[in-house]
Order: C-alpha cells, then sequence, then structure tokens
C-alpha cells in the first residue's frame, strides 16, 4: 500500500502571523513603489477612496462625527487593519491548503486592482501591475513563513488530501519540502520561526513608514508651484479696529490657510500640474472655453471675504472659516461663455472625479459674487485647499458648491446631473443656515468666580448677522456685543461679559441673520441639509 504523503498541521497563531506579516509585505511594498514613482496609486488610499465613492447613506455623518478632520486617516487605518485580518485568515487557511489561503490573496489584490485603476490622476495598467506585484511579494513572504512556521505536536499527515500519495513504487520518496525533519529540534524551529517573523516585521515598518512618507510627500497640503499671485484690480482695504474684537481663546476673524478646516472626499491631497492643467466651461453655453493657469491668472482678479462651512459641521463645531479669496468672477466667465437658456444648474468638477451642483441663479443674482478662487488669504491656493482653482459661492454649503482643484464648470439643467453627495441623503439644495459657536469659555471648563468673558462666531452667509444673544442658566437672552461685519458673506465675533458665581452653569448661544430669522433651537443632525440648535455649554465656577 502507498504511503500519503505528509504536510505538518502548523499552529494556528503561527498560520495566522504568517498571513498578517505577509499582507504587511504586500501592503509596504505597495506603499514604497507609490513613494518612489510619481503617478503610481498608494493601494490603500485607492481601496479607501473606493470605499468612499461606494459608501451607504449616512456613512458621511458617522466618520465625520467619530473622527472630524482625522476621517480620512480613520479610514486609512480601517483599510490596513482589514487587510491584516484578511491575511490573517488566508494564513489559517493556508496552512491546510496553501491554494484555497492564496485565493484570498488574490481576492483582495483585485479589489486593491480595480480600486488603483479608477484612480483618474493615474494609469490603470500601472495601478493593476502594482496591485499585482504586492500579493505576488505577499504570497511569496506567506509561503515561506509558512514553511518555517513549527507544527502542532503529533499532527502530522493531516494535510494533504488523501488521494495525493506518493508515487508507485516510492514509499521512501522524501517528503515534500515544507513537511517536518526527523532531526527538526522544535525549539530551534519556533526561534528560526519567530526571527524570520520579527526581521519581516521590521522590515515591513521600515519599508511602510518610508514609502507613507514619500507619499504624504508627492501631496503635501500646503506645497504649489505658484509662490505669488498678480495683484487684484481692486483690493479690499485693510480691516478696521472694530471689525475684529479682542478676548483670548476667540477664533480669529480670518482664519489663517494652516489652520482652516479641510474636508473633502480627496485621501491624498491631489498635485496638479499647472503646465498641463486646464479649467473647461462645457455644457449649454453659446461658447465653451478653455483657460490655461496663466490665462486665469491674467484675467481681473478680485477679493471678497468668504465664510464657507461643511454641512457635516456639528452644532459648536469648528468646519468652518472665514478667509479672503482671490480669483476671478464667475459671472464674468459665465456671459463670456453664453448661459444658453434652461440651464438651471452650474456642475462643478474636480481632477479626480468629484462633483458638486448648484442653481444657475443662485450663481447670477445681482446681490452674490461666486468666483473661481486662485488664491487665499493673499497666498496661492494652498494644494489642500483646491490649488490651482476652486469654486466659492457665498452662502451655500461646500457639498454642493465648493470645487476644488476645478478641472470643468458645465452648464445643464437641474434634472440632468446631481452632484457627489445628493444620491448618498443629503439636499440637493443647501443654503448655509443661521449659526453662532461659543468659543470661551470652553466645555466643562473650571472657571474662576467673578468677571468672565464669553465670546465666539456666528454666520448666515450671505445674509449677514444682525444680532447676537446670550443666556446664562435657562434665564433671559442678553444681547453680545458683535463684530461690525465685513460684509453680507462672512461671520462675526461676538463677545458678553458675565459675573460669575459658584456653581454649575449651561451657557446658551443664538443668532439673528439680517432678514430677521432667529436660529432656531430645534435641534436635527447635520444630514441631510445642515444641523440645527442652539449651541450649549455647561461650565463649573469655584
Amino acid at each position: 500500500m502507498n504511503a500519503p504523503a505528509t504536510l505538518t498541521r502548523r499552529l494556528p497563531w503561527t498560520s495566522a502571523l504568517a498571513g498578517v506579516l505577509a499582507a504587511g509585505v504586500a501592503i509596504a511594498l505597495s506603499e514604497l513603489v507609490a513613494g518612489l514613482i510619481t503617478g503610481v496609486p498608494a493601494l490603500v488610499t485607492a481601496v479607501g477612496s473606493l470605499v468612499i465613492s461606494l459608501q451607504p447613506p449616512g456613512a458621511k455623518d458617522v466618520m465625520v462625527a467619530l473622527f472630524g478632520t482625522n476621517d480620512k486617516l480613520a479610514l486609512n487605518v480601517i483599510v490596513v487593519v482589514l487587510a491584516l485580518a484578511a491575511g490573517a485568515a488566508a494564513g489559517v487557511i493556508a496552512a491546510r491548503r496553501f491554494e484555497a489561503g492564496a485565493a484570498i490573496f488574490v481576492g483582495f489584490g483585485v479589489v486593491a486592482g480595480v480600486a488603483a485603476a479608477r484612480d483618474p490622476l493615474a494609469s490603470p495598467v500601472v495601478g493593476i501591475a502594482i496591485a499585482t506585484v504586492a500579493v505576488g511579494a505577499g504570497l511569496i513572504t506567506l509561503r515561506w513563513l509558512l514553511r518555517l512556521a513549527p507544527s502542532a505536536p503529533g499532527e502530522v499527515g493531516a494535510m494533504r488530501p488523501d488521494h495525493e500519495t506518493a508515487p508507485p513504487g516510492d514509499e521512501a520518496a522524501s517528503p515534500r519540502d515544507d513537511a517536518p525533519q526527523p532531526h527538526d529540534d522544535p525549539a530551534l524551529t519556533r526561534r528560526r520561526f519567530l526571527i524570520a517573523s520579527a526581521a519581516t516585521l521590521g522590515g515591513v515598518i521600515v519599508v511602510g513608514a518610508a514609502g507613507r512618507t514619500l507619499v504624504d510627500a508627492h501631496h503635501v497640503e500646503g506645497v504649489v508651484s505658484t509662490s505669488t499671485l498678480p495683484r487684484p484690480l481692486v483690493p479690499v482695504p485693510p480691516l478696521a479696529a472694530d471689525q475684529s474684537l479682542d478676548l483670548a481663546g476667540l477664533t480669529p476673524i480670518v482664519v489663517p490657510n494652516d489652520r482652516f478646516y479641510r474636508i473633502d472626499t480627496a485621501l491624498l491631497v491631489p498635485q496638479v500640474d499647472v503646465e498641463t492643467w486646464q479649467l473647461k466651461v462645457t455644457g449649454m453655453v453659446d461658447h465653451a472655453l478653455t483657460f490655461t493657469y496663466d490665462e486665469l491668472l491674467g484675467m481681473p482678479l478680485y477679493e471678497q471675504y468668504v465664510t464657507i462651512a461643511c454641512v457635516s459641521n456639528e452644532v459648536g463645531g469648528g468646519l468652518v472659516g472665514n478667509a479672503l479669496w482671490t480669483g476671478v468672477r464667475l459671472k464674468d466667465v459665465l456671459e463670456a461663455a453664453g448661459i444658453q437658456p434652461g440651464a438651471s444648474q452650474i456642475v462643478g468638477r474636480s481632477v479626480d472625479g468629484f462633483t458638486v451642483g448648484f442653481p444657475t441663479e443662485w450663481a447670477t443674482a445681482p446681490d452674490r459674487e461666486p468666483m473661481i478662487a486662485v488664491g487665499m488669504n493673499r497666498e496661492p491656493l494652498p494644494a489642500g485647499h483646491g490649488y490651482p482653482a476652486r469654486l466659492v459661492v457665498p452662502g451655500l454649503y461646500g457639498y454642493v458648491s465648493a470645487t476644488k482643484w476645478l478641472a470643468e464648470i458645465e452648464l445643464t439643467t437641474r434634472e440632468a446631473i446631481d452632484g457627489y453627495w445628493v444620491p448618498l441623503g443629503w439636499a440637493k439644495d443647501a443654503p448655509i443656515l443661521t449659526q453662532a459657536r461659543i468659543d470661551v469659555p470652553g466645555s466643562g471648563e473650571r472657571l474662576s468666580a467673578g468677571p468672565v468673558g464669553i465670546g465666539g462666531v456666528a454666520w448666515a452667509p450671505d445674509r449677514g448677522i444682525a444680532g447676537v444673544e446670550v443666556r446664562i442658566d435657562e434665564g433671559t437672552w442678553q444681547a453680545a456685543r458683535i463684530s461690525r461685519p465685513i460684509s453680507d458673506a462672512t461671520w462675526v465675533q461676538w463677545t458678553l461679559p458675565w459675573s460669575a458665581e459658584a456653581g454649575r452653569h449651561s451657557v446658551e448661544v443664538r443668532a439673528t441673520d439680517s432678514t430677521g430669522v432667529v436660529q432656531t433651537a430645534d435641534q436635527t443632525q447635520p444630514a441631510p441639509d445642515g444641523a440645527r440648535g442652539h449651541h450649549r455649554i455647561f461650565v463649573q465656577v469655584g
């Protein structure tokens, strides 16, 4: 009778560890190649972008609520953790039947390859190629580590199907190269496996960290290739003393670029080459237009302060900011193109395929100045805020208006296209709500009895703020002092002196816009068209 060839049953923890390390090798290698070669997509980021594109309604709300502006980092970490978990499962399965475990690796590789091929800024062939290389490296690592892994005591011969026997007449044939050897010392085998695993882990950490550092260096938020902007035709005058208030901890009336919030769908900041970049105006226009970056800068530039906000901002949240934007009047561009009758929607498209849509009548209203912005606080747009050009539309939440890394403006109908977020449950019409926020004191802060300054910001672009009121412990509403508004498109600062007495107190704020609408106290979640309610904090005095 022919004796079956043998394959050792691996200890489950060693098999799982081999799988985790093999997955780590695949990830680290893909990161390094993406960091070394411009145009090669990072697979972790590509998979994360695929997840974003397939997200169900409400997912954005959850991620922003949990992680705030760190939502992209959190998504990348989740992708890596899931990949390592799949690697662990593949390792355990591969220890019994290598082909089955390898199928899990290949499956993940297919997902990564598809995700990389979808990247509009990279070649599909390159994306598929890097996924293939990464999977191959992972499989080689997995087989190598499984061969080194120690076996379960006394369990041999359970791994190969019964029909796979030694050749007839060759009962004494040598066992497979991954079978246990009679002279192997279990302690030596375990030590050898642990050394190999530690070395692999060290390599994964070093290579992966180096690759991610290089990838991030290619996608730095603040790096642009233009250092100066032409002088605007009519620069705005310096802010007057009464247009900002002096209170420690108060958000500045103009938020510096490096402190300005950033929320978008790009896991890596697109790096646009302005030598080849073009902005197209297409659709229902009399004359399709195309602008290079130099042509855009050569047009009459103007400046305006505009407060923009993210629809995901919770009541009292920080996803709102005011900046001085420099750019070209969108009305001038639309007039040059010629808007055809029936063109009821303007769609902005980013270089990475992101879309927004807002009513044409909003952009053409005489009391509003939407713009193609090229500068932020008198500097070229930082890469993270849309370099080389973006849309800034006063009064609308960013998800329906503020296209970063702008590549196309299309005139179409409201029915023809829904912007990126609308099919995911967000409203198609999204004017920014009237809101006020308490900056100081901080919620939960312990204060000394006596004079205390309360302050914050309030906004209702493009209606403007007429007044802010504060009440302590459900008492009478008191009018706060507000800074003189820069314009109806910007927020204001507000302050109120308070003589604090010992005990626990609530502080609540509400704003009234210039149309007379008082901010509602009724609480709602951000979806589908912005959070409502009064910002309230609690402090302990004494």
